[in-house]
């Protein structure tokens, strides 16, 4: 799994991050029980503060999706198992549909973001 962040972009470092790894479980290239760099490593490689990287690991703790130990580092979580192929089909046909109606991902992004709120 590559993790890639833009600090260009609006949206946190740390919500970057956790971004990515969602993605990678929810299109399968991360597992259940499977192991993330540690903190440290991970912060070296994106040149960040480990911090950050932190951050985002107990983000995806609370929200369930890892599973984080002192001295264990961080694994996807039985929770993280689940089989998201319907997601992914719905997805993609969110996308297909904007693709055909002319929005961007961002636009897609910011309506799903949107009805979050409403």
């Amino acid at each position: 799994m590559l993790i890639t962040v833009d600090p260009t972009s609006a949206a946190p470092l740390f919500d970057q991050i956790a971004t990515a790894v969602r993605l990678a479980v929810v299109r399968g290239e991360l597992s259940a029980g499977e192991r993330l760099p540690s903190a440290r490593e991970l912060a070296e490689s994106l040149d960040l503060n480990v911090h950050t990287v932190l951050h985002a690991y107990r983000t995806l703790r609370d929200e369930g999706l890892l599973e984080v130990r002192r001295g264990r580092g961080a694994t996807v979580s039985t929770t993280g198992g689940r089989d998201f192929r319907d997601l992914r089909a719905a997805l993609d046909t969110l996308v297909a549909e904007g693709d055909r109606l002319g929005l961007t991902r961002q636009a897609l992004a910011g309506l799903l973001t949107h009805e979050e709120t409403r």
